[in-house]
């Protein structure tokens, strides 16, 4: 099995002990993305914002590995308001195309740097 991690400055730089991406074999693993700026490091202010930013950092870092989000295959979605979940499907269908992937979304109480949603992926080429 071969194993490579995937990396990009168009996506915010890992803030811990994770890469952004590693592919293993036609697999690529996804490290969950917040709603930072990538420039800047700095969260963007209000859940449409965060939401689109998000996908931008997943889009960012499935390019990065030769991917695209239509390669996606699992997509989890960590929401601190269950509310925003329609928001969530709107800006999601945006980036992905039918047939969908297979996705779970969760109520959790906090995320890193007081985001308010963060969504990881796996992909599989070809």
């Amino acid at each position: 099995m071969s194993r490579q991690i995937i990396s990009t400055a168009a996506a915010p730089a890992a803030i811990g002990t994770y890469s952004q991406a590693v592919q293993a074999d036609r697999t690529i693993y996804l490290s969950g993305q917040i709603g930072l700026d990538p420039a800047s490091m700095q969260l963007v202010e209000g859940i449409d914002a965060q939401i689109v930013r998000v996908f931008e950092n997943l889009k960012a870092v499935a390019a990065a590995a030769g991917a695209t989000l239509n390669d996606a295959v699992k997509v989890n979605i960590y929401l601190t308001d269950l509310a925003n979940f329609a928001k969530v499907n709107a800006v999601m269908a945006k980036y992905v195309s039918e047939p969908y992937p297979a996705r779970a979304v969760v109520g959790v109480k906090e995320l890193p740097r007081g985001a308010l949603v963060e969504a990881d992926a796996v992909l599989v080429l070809g």
